[in-house]
């Protein structure tokens, strides 16, 4: 990989949320070194806001989208149904908010996962193997197979659901990873031409064997599963971009 190609990737601007913020409430995915501005919003409004969506996560991934009652979830948020109602519009615009605020949360966890990349480690091979599993563990967790069960389940009705996942989890990752990546080429510890596209790969390699194993999120894989899907995906990267290897 040349210099300036690694360069212009670790440099490469990375904000795709602007589009989102109009149509989720303002939320804006949070990147490295970002700043989120926002209008003040009322903190009993914050709060009211925040119970609701917790609640109806709740709800939704217990029963489904569709049996779910906004009356259910307005009580166990210890609001009223009307107040649900001027939040998000309709039972939709609820589920979309919930979408939104767990890709949020989601795409933090991710983030954190791949500092242990942020540098040339002595051994590269256990530092992706250690970030692939903690990645896993991310896609893996509880909250994070409802969210991508809730929307395989109602893509569609509601597609947009399907690119708000992709822009906020998928994407962010995706172009952080590479980032990740070409860092470590540019310290001769990985060759390739094309960052990005070899963080598609990895990723591929990591959540390909793990959604198969969780049946689309619907069945736990226990940690030790996940670390041999993190070790076998790596060996299988690192056959084709490892040093001294040709970029494909």
């Amino acid at each position: 990989m040349s210099p300036s190609t690694a360069t212009a990737t670790a440099a490469r601007p990375r904000d795709r949320s602007a589009r989102l913020s109009g149509r989720y409430g303002g939320r804006v995915a949070r990147r490295e070194g970002e700043q989120v501005a926002a209008s003040p919003v009322p903190r009993g409004r914050l709060d009211k806001r925040q119970a609701i969506l917790e609640a109806a996560f709740d709800v939704f991934a217990r029963e489904g989208y569709g049996p779910a009652s906004v009356e259910v979830i307005a009580t166990a948020a210890g609001a009223a149904k009307h107040t649900v109602y001027n939040h998000f519009g309709d039972k939709l615009g609820l589920l979309r908010a919930v979408i939104a605020a767990e890709a949020e949360r989601t795409v933090t966890r991710n983030l954190a996962a791949l500092d242990g990349l942020r540098a040339p480690a002595p051994d590269v091979r256990t530092a992706l193997e250690t970030t692939g599993f903690r990645l896993l563990q991310c896609f893996n967790d509880d909250r994070s197979s409802a969210m991508r069960r809730l929307v395989y389940a109602e893509i569609a009705q509601a597609p947009d659901l399907l690119d708000l996942l992709q822009g906020q989890t998928v994407d962010t990752v995706t172009e952080t990873l590479a980032d990740r990546l070409a860092r470590l080429a540019l310290a001769g510890q990985l060759s390739l031409d094309d960052p990005v596209e070899a963080a598609e790969q990895l990723k591929a390699l990591l959540v390909g064997p793990t959604e198969g194993r969780s049946r689309l999120g619907t069945r736990h894989v226990p940690d030790a599963d996940l670390r041999k899907v993190a070790r076998s995906a790596v060996a299988t990267f690192l056959r084709a971009f490892g040093p001294g290897t040709r970029p494909l």
